[in-house]
Order: structure tokens, then C-alpha cells, then sequence
């Protein structure tokens, strides 16, 4: 319900901004139309002159205030706008993180369960192992002092079946069965905490780790054009932030990096690299997240972190996940971003963090720490 009375308020605003646009158009029609008339009433030269001068001197003086509140109402109702799409996305995610939560919560209860039928199947075969090779020694014993049809038929059957082969590769299986749903876990636990809902308050986080998560979470993204190479400084020290919009902010621009990757080898013949590093520089924190894709125009560098703006097809992007970046970490984290850029070279994003900083919640507004 909440949801619903803030997008009725703000489709409220958005009309009686384009209202306010419109009645100021039909303001400078009217002044326009006066102006005309005067030109016509039967006037002396001088006199006539002198209101043309005046009249035209408030045509100008009206144009020009009706020219910066028209600036003004497009500004806020580009803001509105912008505001609006940002609370549908949040919406969005608080959706999509609760599915992922409940759907990483059903994964996870068989995973388990799996887990431990796998472990009992090896330990168990481990035995059986044993068994058969004792078997086999008794059986060659058997036919060494006189072959009988049993012996004959064991051997055969060990034979049918290529116990030799079962030998070396059941052991194999079983390892790569564990692995996988030593995998399987890991994903899921990235999913429950990349979707986990985040404080509204600042408290100290491992970047390092969310970092990390990140990665899990977007391998779909990245992994078959990609590969990642981390620098992270093992003695990073934990920053005060809001964990999940940071996290968000690794996600859009790593997800980015990986598109460039894939828009600058289309054949899929080689893959990319994207490099995330981390580091201290005194009462700060620095993230570079490099990759070697396609880059970014000179053109249009300056405009990235527009709302709205994109370079992707239509349907591929938003234009809003850099602008968002731009949001949590410059107003929210009073931090910076910074991009270097070489066309067919690739990009490199800098964010710096400051370690302790004034606490703010989602909509930016001052808040104490926990």
C-alpha cells in the first residue's frame, strides 16, 4: 500500500509540473499577443515607440523568468522522474532478493541431504573396496588349487562388470559429486547474503567479502568471457557502509566490465580479463575494478553517470546502473568515482571509501551508526 501512495504522489507531480510548463507557454502567447495589439491602437510615433521599448522590456523581463522556472520544473521533474525509477528498482529488488532468499533456502535444504547421501556412498564404497579385493585374493587361491564353475563364474563377473575400471573411477565420481555441491552451497550462500535485507543504518563491513559474494552471485555474467584476477589486500581494514547498496555498486560495474568484455570479442574466441583490487590509503579505502574490453568513447565519458544514459541495446540496459553508483557512493559514503578510459583498450573504475563517515540511510538523510 505504501508502494502505491508514493507512485500515485509522484504521477501527481509529474502533471502538475507539465501543467505548470504549459500555462507558462500560454503566458508568453499572451504577452506576444498584447505586444501585437499595441502595435496597432492609433499612437503618436514617440508614444507608440515608448511602449514598444517598455512592452518589449517586460516580454524579455517575463521571458527570462518564465525561461529559469521552465529550467527549474524540467530539473525537478527530471529528479522526480529519476526518483520515481529509483523507487521502482528498489522495489524491485526487495522483490527479487526475497525470491532469491526463499529460493536459495529451498536449494539449500536437498544440497545438504545430498551431501550427506554422497559421503555415505563413499565411505561405503571405501568397504566394499576392501571386500572385493579380499575376494579376489581368495578367488585367485581358489583357482591356483583346483578351478571349480564358482570360481569360473566369479571371475567372470568381476570381468563383466570391469571391476578394474569401477575401481578407479566410482572414487572419481564421488569427489567430483562433493565438489559440486561444495559449489552449489557456496552459491547459495552468496545468494542469501547478497539478498539478505540490508540495515537501513551504517555499521562496519568486510569489503573484501562482499566482494567476493559478488563475484559468486554474477559468474553467469562473466564467466564465459571472462576471467577474474583479485588483488585484495589481505589486512583491508573493515569500512563503515551500507552493505548491501555497495554491493550493489560491485554488481553493476563488474556486470558492465564482463558486457564490455563480450561487445569487444563477440566470436567468443578469447576471453577477457577484469582485475578487482583493493587497498588502504590512510583514513581510506580503494576499489579499481579494470577490465580490457571495448571502453568508452571521449564523447561520451562525461555523461556515464547520467540517469538514464546507455550504450547498450535496447532491453540490455537501464542507463541507470552508474548513475546509481555514483548515488551510494558519492552522496551516501561522501566517497568518490572516478573512471580512465582508452576506446578498444578497456576501463578501469576507482572508488574510494572514507573508513569512518557520517552515517546516512537509503534516501540519504543523516542517521546515527549502530
Amino acid at each position: 500500500m505504501k508502494w502505491q501512495v508514493e507512485d500515485e504522489d509522484s504521477e501527481a507531480l509529474i502533471a502538475m509540473l507539465q501543467a505548470k510548463l504549459k500555462a507558462q507557454d500560454k503566458t508568453i502567447k499572451v504577452l506576444m499577443n498584447a505586444a501585437e495589439q499595441r502595435f496597432s491602437a492609433r499612437a503618436s510615433s514617440m508614444e507608440l515607440l515608448s511602449q514598444n521599448l517598455a512592452l518589449e522590456r517586460v516580454v524579455q523581463q517575463k521571458t527570462e523568468t518564465l525561461r529559469r522556472q521552465g529550467e527549474k520544473l524540467k530539473k525537478a521533474l527530471q529528479d522526480l522522474q529519476l526518483t520515481q525509477s529509483r523507487l521502482l528498482h528498489a522495489r524491485k529488488m526487495e522483490s527479487v532478493g526475497q525470491l532469491a532468499a526463499g529460493i536459495a533456502h529451498e536449494i539449500n535444504t536437498p544440497t545438504q541431504f545430498i551431501g550427506a547421501n554422497i559421503q555415505f556412498l563413499g565411505e561405503a564404497f571405501d568397504d566394499v573396496r576392501r571386500l572385493v579385493h579380499a575376494l579376489e585374493k581368495v578367488l585367485q587361491t581358489v583357482i591356483g588349487d583346483s578351478s571349480t564353475d564358482e570360481a569360473r563364474e566369479a571371475e567372470n563377473l568381476l570381468r563383466e562388470v570391469d571391476w578394474q575400471y569401477l575401481d578407479g573411477e566410482i572414487p572419481v565420481a564421488i569427489s567430483q559429486s562433493k565438489d559440486g555441491l561444495r559449489r552449489i552451497s557456496t552459491i547459495v550462500q552468496a545468494m542469501k547474503e547478497f539478498s539478505h535485507p540490508g540495515s537501513k543504518v551504517k555499521t562496519f563491513h568486510d569489503l573484501n567479502k562482499i566482494i567476493e559474494t559478488t563475484i559468486t552471485v554474477a559468474s553467469n555474467e562473466w564467466k564465459y568471457c571472462a576471467q577474474i584476477e583479485k588483488q585484495l589486500a589481505p589486512d583491508l581494514p573493515q569500512v563503515c557502509c551500507l552493505a548491501d547498496e555497495i554491493g550493489q555498486v560491485f554488481l553493476n560495474i563488474l556486470v558492465n566490465a564482463a558486457h564490455a568484455i563480450a561487445g569487444n570479442n563477440p566470436d567468443d574466441k578469447t576471453r577477457g580479463t577484469i582485475t578487482i583490487a583493493t587497498r588502504l590509503d590512510r583514513e581510506h579505502v580503494e576499489i579499481c575494478i579494470g577490465d580490457n574490453g571495448a571502453g568508452i568513447p571521449e564523447n561520451i565519458r562525461e555523461r556515464i553517470y547520467d540517469p538514464f544514459f546507455t550504450t547498450k541495446a535496447v532491453g540490455k540496459g537501464t542507463g541507470q546502473g552508474l548513475a546509481i553508483a555514483h548515488n551510494v557512493i558519492v552522496e551516501k559514503h561522501a566517497g568518490t568515482i572516478s573512471c580512465v578510459s582508452e576506446v578498444d583498450r578497456g576501463t578501469v573504475f576507482t572508488l574510494r571509501l572514507p573508513i569512518e563517515s557520517t552515517a546516512t540511510d537509503s534516501r540519504g538523510e543523516e542517521m546515527e551508526t549502530a
